[in-house]
């Protein structure tokens, strides 16, 4: 692990001002299909992936109708000079070491954040959310693979990624929210909404996506219906420990993309507890929570300690079963790194 230039880290605060300052809505990929039906026109909104490109209906031609797709193609035309400084701040990040995506990675990214999904609290979390902490904290984090014989956090593209996005099942209105936030007005489908599944699956790439919400109440594998997304997510125990401190964050890709993660603090305790949670067969992925956690933590230790004070704090309101693994995750870090961090956690006693 080491820190990035100091130059990068400027870059980084500058371009995530510029993302929250003013929402840039891409028409990338995006067009409107007008067809002729029964002898009337009617509208569809295309969305292209890769070589993929999917029609979803909007309604019969009207007034209304040419008024909102006028509305959207103005707004796109309006972003261009911002998005254009934003992939220019990206270039200059990529080139200074910060942490990306692959260009699927970051599409898919680009769509869930264009469908409002992290506009309604959605939060990325797992690997990516590691990635994204580097470029956060002024890092360059060091390979996973030193540790596990799994992929460096950049992704393998001969293995499947998984983007992991949790979601806490509540009352909200996108269509609404989309509308009152200016992204435009457009609901882009980013998931088969059809589909029961909770996990959807990118056509011609090794590439998924994982809803996630927090179990509540006895064990359950069953799929919880969200409204606010329609759509169904897989139930995971104490996951709303990541979803209840969130904050704001860039991805450094495409024109920059702006997300929802965890506090850096209770990902890394959420890992150690994980590690502990997993079952034999999966060592790997076992190695590799400790080591994320591990990374996370030391360096959080030395720049924002405080983080891990209010993590532990917050820890302790968790059911008896988090602490005890927590604990016993903890028995798994360096003897160094323990101390250290107990020295932290004593100032609560």
């Amino acid at each position: 692990m080491e820190y990035l230039p100091e130059s990068t880290r400027l870059l980084y605060t500058q371009l995530l001002s510029q993302c929250l300052r003013s929402y840039a809505p891409s028409g990338r990929g995006l067009s409107f299909v007008r067809k002729q039906i029964k002898g009337g026109s009617h509208w569809y909104l295309q969305l292209t992936v890769g070589s993929h490109k999917s029609q979803h209906y909007l309604g019969p031609d009207s007034e209304d109708l040419q008024r909102i797709m006028d509305k959207e193609k103005s707004l796109w035309e309006k972003a261009t000079d911002d998005l254009s400084e934003r992939r220019r701040l990206v270039a200059m990040l990529q080139a200074g070491g910060a942490h990306t995506l692959s260009a699927s990675e970051a599409r898919i990214f680009e769509i869930l954040e264009r469908a409002g999904v992290f506009l309604l609290g959605g939060v990325a979390v797992g690997s990516h959310a590691f990635g994204i902490y580097g470029n956060m904290l002024g890092v360059k984090w060091a390979s996973t693979t030193t540790r596990t014989h799994d992929v460096d956090i950049a992704g393998d593209p001969s293995q499947e990624t998984r983007l992991e996005i949790g979601l806490k099942n509540k009352k909200a209105n996108l269509k609404q929210a989309l509308i009152d936030s200016e992204m435009g007005f457009l609901e882009v489908p980013a998931l088969n909404r059809k589909s029961p599944s909770t996990q959807f699956h990118i056509r011609g790439k090794q590439l998924s996506v994982d809803i996630l919400t927090p179990m509540q109440g006895k064990t359950s594998s069953t799929p919880i219906y969200l409204a606010a997304l329609n759509t169904y997510a897989a139930p995971v125990r104490f996951l709303d420990y990541l979803l209840e401190d969130t904050l704001s964050a860039v991805i450094v890709a495409k024109a920059g993309i702006l997300v929802n993660i965890p506090q850096p603090a209770r990902f890394a305790l959420h890992k150690l507890v994980i590690s502990q949670r997993r079952p034999a067969s999966m060592q790997t992925k076992v190695l590799k929570d400790i080591s994320q956690a591990e990374q996370l933590m030391k360096i959080l230790i030395a720049d924002r300690p405080g983080d891990l004070i209010l993590a532990w704090e917050a820890a302790h309101k968790q059911p008896r079963k988090f602490m005890e693994q927590l604990q016993q995750g903890l028995t798994t870090l360096p003897p160094s790194l323990t101390d250290a961090f107990q020295g932290l956690a004593s100032r609560l006693t």
